[in-house]
């Protein structure tokens, strides 16, 4: 179809796009309860140990039977991916692209059934998992683009010496087997971004989904399977974080990572890669605590729409979510009111259907985190605007559903500074645009930052914002949105170890080490 599916086009989607949605999520339905296995070398492994995965949506809808890695298959995973490496390395750029292209090219034959799957194991309502879906084949196709227009192995100036030619070339060069660890919320796409990038460049790859999300890592494994990669060039594996996730990350085969999820274990696994015998790379992405500025000549309809989207939309379980809100004083109780006139738009339920727009958050882990966030703001003198409460009546109560909430809360309150990822949304009135890019910048996380205020106070903001993701005057979202080919996303600070963003220009390299070759005649 002629419609673009991007994150900020979603909005006014043509008809044909929900009655296929519908048609494949009955389809996806039929097949539910399955049983799911690795991928090693190139076979579909049962696995010695299973486990069952419901549905945030409802608790009592099993999506399915999933292998859970022991060590020994993770393993027998990156053991295959070393056999493979030396002649995928080999192969040519068109070989491995052309490879590449087909998974792009199947994911989207695919779009529609894969999105109805991520939309109920994720519970993200249809238009954000069909983004997701396609985003991750555009990641497959934008990264192979990149790599043949990059410049990755180029002449330099000859030595200037009279008695001899003396040849120079900068080529770079994959590292071996890299690892993949991707998170709940994007388990399609922030898993296949990262493994086209490793397997453009010629690496081999041994992919681990989230605990909570297997089901889309079998479904990524599953195109590049049918895409016909080479046995070994790409695995993949389910299992717990302290499980399958420690055995993969910590294998002595393992030459680099891409690791997807909170600053904590970020930050360990990073300086766990600089140790050792040698420094592996270890591109981390470590989420973030989101920041908007609204100044007093803010267009505040925009602004409304745009905080809404970013702060409550799939719950606020992204890592460029929006959770801090810092408004003109002047202008505060006016967009507030704004704000949850907009939040009380908002249509709760089975996100699968066309009706609702936010659906539950992924666990009971995350429902509680909720209730005890609530309770501190509560008791520390916060206002709750709206929300505030676990919703548990008819069919929500079968799953992890919770309020959109917007709390004024005063600027000493712990919450300001931890990630939550959920849908609560901290509002501070200031007193001008200094003081709230001075609360914006506290953060040690710097991943996205949003702004609403006149056209010319839009420099001033990007050229004093600590993030690396940044929108001014956005209604699509605030703080949220990003996608390949249009806006590369990266964190700053705390929020990554590259300072470096996806699928940017100089994202590619990440995944190479430069050798310099010089040729005496």
């Amino acid at each position: 179809m002629s419609y673009k599916l991007t994150y900020s086009t979603m909005f006014d989607p043509p008809p044909e796009l929900h009655t296929r949605f519908e048609s494949a999520l009955a389809r996806v339905r039929a097949g539910l309860g399955r049983s799911h296995g690795h991928h090693i070398d190139g076979r579909d492994v049962s696995g010695a140990v299973k486990y069952s995965q419901a549905s945030p949506i409802d608790r009592e809808l099993v999506l399915g039977e999933f292998a859970d890695a022991t060590a020994g298959e993770v393993g027998a995973a990156v053991a295959a991916a070393k056999r493979a490496y030396p002649a995928w390395r080999r192969a040519s750029v068109a070989e491995r692209c052309a490879l590449l292209r087909r998974v792009a090219a199947l994911i989207e034959e695919r779009v529609y059934e894969i999105a109805a799957a991520v939309a109920l194991e994720v519970g993200k309502n249809r238009m954000e998992a069909l983004g997701e879906v396609q985003e991750t084949a555009d990641f497959f196709s934008l990264y192979c683009d990149d790599y043949e227009r990059g410049n990755f192995d180029h002449a330099l100036p000859d030595d200037p010496l009279t008695t001899h030619r003396s040849h120079n070339r900068s080529v770079m060069k994959p590292y071996g087997v890299w690892a993949v660890i991707a998170p709940f919320n994007f388990p399609f796409a922030l898993a296949g971004g990262p493994v086209a990038a490793a397997l453009v460049t010629g690496n081999t790859v041994v992919l681990k989904g989230a605990t909570d999300t297997p089901w889309s890592a079998r479904l990524l494994a599953d195109a590049i399977r049918d895409a016909g990669l080479p046995p070994g060039v790409f695995n993949a594996v389910n299992g717990s974080g302290t499980g399958a996730g420690v055995a993969l990350s910590g294998h002595p085969e393992i030459a680099g990572i891409t690791f997807t999820g909170s600053h904590a274990v970020g930050m360990q696994m990073a300086q766990r890669y600089a140790a050792g015998p040698t420094p592996r790379p270890c591109i981390a992405e470590m989420g973030g605590k989101n920041a908007v500025i609204v100044t007093a000549r803010a267009d505040l309809e925009r602004a409304a729409l745009g905080i809404t989207r970013s702060a409550f939309g799939m719950g606020g379980q992204k890592c460029s979510a929006l959770s801090r809100i810092y408004v003109d004083g002047r202008i505060a109780d006016a967009l507030i009111e704004r704000l949850v006139a907009e939040a009380g738009r908002i249509r709760i339920g089975d996100p699968t259907r066309r009706e609702h727009w936010l659906g539950p958050v992924i666990n009971g882990t995350a429902w509680r985190r909720y209730a005890r966030a609530v309770e501190s703001l509560r008791s520390n003198g916060a206002t709750l605007h709206v929300g505030g409460e676990q919703l548990k009546a008819g069919e929500l109560g079968r799953g992890w559903f919770v309020a959109p909430t917007l709390a004024e809360a005063p600027l000493h309150d712990a919450l300001w500074r931890e990630e939550l990822f959920l849908p609560l949304a901290m509002l501070a009135r200031v007193s001008d645009r200094d003081a709230a890019m001075a609360l914006a910048n506290e953060s040690t996380l710097g991943l996205t930052a949003g702004f609403y205020g006149g056209a010319d106070e839009t420099e001033w903001f990007f050229d004093n914002i600590e993030a690396g993701v940044t929108y001014a005057n956005r209604p699509q979202g605030a703080t949220t949105g990003a996608w390949p080919g249009y806006q590369p996303f990266g964190g700053w600070k705390g929020s990554g170890t590259t300072g470096k963003g996806i699928a940017s220009s100089y994202y590619l390299a990440l995944y190479q080490r430069e050798q310099s070759q010089t040729t005496v005649e």
